[in-house]
């Protein structure tokens, strides 16, 4: 035989719900119905056991809620010192060419974090618009052709631009001595012509000078001098 036990009309609301003190007990959203036989009452241990339970989900989700918001904010954040890094570096290549080392550092002095930094060279790089190597090339043409500069100037402006050095090997391995020394030359019989004021030893040695701050060798300048003072004669 099966007793049953109901709950009086004081333990009940209209739809079913079991009441305590008057109030409706209410569950948290989520959580299941703790189903009682009929009539059975929890005791005090068992509805602070419950209550412990629902303290340690919501706290659960909070830390969860708030972990999911953190991150968001630094997603944001991270995009938005992203696209400051690609304003500035797209902003210095348009002004003119530039090596990594040169680029890293305006993104230093813009205070653009190191790992946002490296990231954004990577991509500039990999897009073909960061190239150290064609833009060694490139000064290396533009110092001989329109500057008139010899291979040490040259080299010293590489590195300057923390050029690598095989990177700047590549870029000057169709160097011409004998170029050299004809470029030097030509630059030398130019500027005697403006020294026609001055006695010979005051023009050879401003001759000297002349080649040897543009970059020429040793054996070049000698050459080209001799030249040019025989042009005196």
């Amino acid at each position: 035989m099966v007793v049953r036990f109901f709950p009086s009309e004081s333990e009940r609301d209209g739809d079913g719900g079991r009441r305590k003190g008057g109030q409706r007990e209410r569950r948290p959203a989520g959580q299941a119905a703790i189903a009682y036989l009929p009539g059975a009452v929890p005791s005090e241990r068992a509805r602070a056991a419950a209550a412990a339970v629902r303290s340690v989900a919501e706290a659960d989700a909070a830390a969860e809620a708030e972990h999911e918001t953190a991150e968001s904010t630094l997603d944001r954040v991270r995009e938005k010192a992203g696209k400051r890094a690609a304003n500035v570096s797209l902003h210095q290549l348009a002004r003119r060419g530039m090596s990594r080392w040169e680029l890293e550092q305006v993104l230093r002095k813009r205070e653009v974090d190191d790992v946002v930094a490296e990231a954004e060279l990577d991509r500039l790089e990999s897009v073909g618009l960061l190239d150290d190597e064609a833009l060694a090339v490139s000064l290396v043409y533009a110092a001989r052709a329109r500057k008139g500069q010899g291979r040490q100037a040259i080299e010293r402006e590489l590195r300057r631009r923390h050029i690598a050095d095989d990177v700047i090997a590549v870029a000057l391995e169709d160097y011409d001595e004998e170029e050299e020394v004809d470029r030097a030359i030509e630059i030398a019989l130019k500027r005697i012509a403006q020294l026609g004021d001055v006695d010979d030893q005051t023009a050879e040695r401003r001759l000297y000078g002349y080649l040897q701050r543009r970059g020429y060798s040793g054996e070049a300048v000698c050459i080209a001098v001799g030249d040019a003072m025989r042009t005196r004669r």
